[in-house]
């Protein structure tokens, strides 16, 4: 048993010593040179094929923002960021097409990301509430709007904050985010905005008096609209107060015009009911004495 099992170790060590490892070794480098050289013609490959959908993707989202009126700022960013972020990717592609491990470089890309997402969270939502605000559309710049405890007429939309102007000059920056996700007044939006003027009378005035030179003022005034039918002027006697009945003044009038018609028609409305004889009353209290 012994004698075999030396026989067999003596022929094992023979055969070691026989083999041609230069011969192994060079077949595994020719292999592996084969290998790593499809590998490169396919990176190769996979590289202009990405480039050409990469281009194409970025002409067609600017062909998108163009015809949707997308501000140029934006456009640009939104470009360079989807390039950006397409050409990492094709990177990354690459690289593993290549044989190299990627989850190094996917687990760093991920940490970063979410360190400056956490870093960056109240400008990423403004960044966001400016896309959106670029692409619906819910205000633009010349607007009168209300947001925030604020009016003005927008300016400026920028991609982190939206910059308007106070009636009294003041300027106002309000951040985008709260502006896209919250309560907004947009005066000027529609191209019609209904004027209302509270005219109030003396108790004792005759209502279709006080209605003809309402309709004086109002015919005399060519920025107030006649028609159609939902546009047409109307008075009703709305409110008996305490020392006065109330007529409402509803005219319609092109949204620039507004404050212009409301302005004017109040001082007309205070002219031609005094030249009428129509009594503007003062709040009053009447009181009563009896003698006991």
């Amino acid at each position: 048993m012994e004698e075999n099992n030396i026989g067999t170790g003596t022929d094992i060590v023979s055969e070691l010593a026989n083999m041609d490892f230069s011969k192994i070794a060079l077949s595994d480098v020719i292999g592996y040179l084969v290998q790593f050289g499809k590998n490169v013609l396919l990176a190769i490959v996979v590289y202009f094929v990405g480039r050409f959908i990469i281009k194409y993707a970025v002409k067609a989202l600017r062909a998108v923002t163009q015809k949707r009126g997308v501000e140029a700022s934006l456009t640009s960013f939104l470009n360079s960021l989807i390039s950006i972020s397409l050409n990492l990717l094709l990177a990354i592609i690459i690289i593993g097409i290549l044989g190299i491990d990627t989850s190094s470089f996917l687990a760093v890309f991920a940490s970063a990301g979410i360190a400056v997402g956490m870093a960056l969270s109240g400008t990423l939502q403004n960044f966001a509430g400016g896309v959106l605000i670029l692409l619906l559309k819910p205000y633009k710049v010349g607007d009168f709007i209300e947001a925030q405890g604020f009016a003005g007429t927008v300016r400026e939309i920028q991609i982190f904050n939206t910059v308007m102007t106070t009636p009294d000059n003041q300027t106002i920056i309000i951040p985008n985010g709260p502006l896209a996700t919250g309560s907004l007044k947009n005066s000027t939006k529609a191209p019609d905005r209904r004027v209302d003027i509270n005219v109030e009378v003396a108790y004792g005035s005759n209502p279709d008096e006080v209605r003809k030179v309402i309709n004086d003022i109002i015919n005399a005034d060519e920025r107030i609209m006649k028609g159609p039918a939902d546009r047409a002027p109307f008075i009703p006697m709305t409110t008996m107060g305490a020392s006065s009945i109330v007529f409402q003044m509803r005219v319609w009038a092109k949204a620039s015009d507004y404050w212009p018609v409301k302005f004017d028609t109040t001082e007309k409305v205070y002219r031609e009911l005094g030249k009428a004889g129509i009594e503007i009353p003062f709040q009053q209290i009447d009181v009563h004495v009896k003698k006991g």
